[in-house]
């Protein structure tokens, strides 16, 4: 049985850490519980230790989990799609989610503009960004990014508002400094374009440390909140 409780108090304790070490208020740094593959007992018993943003990856199931949840009252989470996105499943992210940190083509930005509910603010969205260099993982190119951006911001219920990077699941310090010193960098470089573009998504359990250093204001965990993925048939 896990200790959701203790689990977030030795995150949050490790988020504090590497901010003073880097010489960054903490205030600065947000934690993105991911909640993915999770019941919602999970979800209640961290939110009723304070946190209030949360990370999902399968839009149905999300859907389902945050209309449950809202009709119980928590009304106050901050919900962010942050897995990769299928065009036949914009239509829900597009109307439960408050904010999506994996665009990466002009497409899906297209239909979650037009399928976004006229009574629901305008949807924030990161681009993602293939900071790695695989091929097997989502998210555009560094050159890719401004064109994106720039073809974003005019979509009437979308705002542009960060970036969003992962790094190589094995690099070493070396490479992760550069991976998330880049992405710091071409958020700087635009931001004096698209000045709401403040938001620098990078950093999971392993490399949360390298990422803080570089910059990153929101880190994303999972396991070491919940436990490991639990994958249903």
């Amino acid at each position: 049985m896990q200790n959701i409780l203790e689990n977030l108090q030795q995150v949050h304790n490790q988020i504090s850490s590497s901010c003073t070490s880097s010489g960054r208020d903490v205030s600065t740094v947000k934690l993105l519980c991911v909640s993915k593959t999770k019941p919602e007992q999970m979800i209640k018993e961290a939110y009723a230790a304070g946190e209030r943003y949360f990370g999902e990856s399968y839009a149905l199931e999300a859907a389902q989990k945050i209309e449950s949840l809202k009709s119980q009252g928590f009304n106050d989470i901050i919900w962010h799609f942050i897995g990769p996105i299928q065009s036949n499943k914009t239509k829900h992210i597009a109307a439960h989610f408050d904010v999506v940190e994996s665009l990466d083509r002009i497409k899906i930005a297209q239909r979650l503009s037009d399928q976004r509910p006229d009574d629901l603010p305008p949807l924030k969205v990161m681009i993602q960004v293939n900071i790695s260099h695989e091929d097997q993982k989502q998210g555009c190119d560094e050159h890719e990014v401004e064109e994106l951006i720039k073809a974003t911001s005019v979509l009437p219920k979308l705002e542009v508002i960060g970036l969003m990077g992962v790094a190589r699941i094995d690099a070493d310090k070396d490479e992760l400094e550069q991976s998330f010193n880049s992405l710091k960098a071409l958020r700087d470089r635009l931001s004096a374009t698209y000045p709401n573009l403040t938001e620098l998504s990078m950093g999971m359990t392993q490399d949360l440390d390298e990422a803080i250093a570089c910059g990153s204001t929101e880190v994303r965990i999972g396991s070491a909140i919940f436990g490991a993925r639990e994958y249903h048939k």
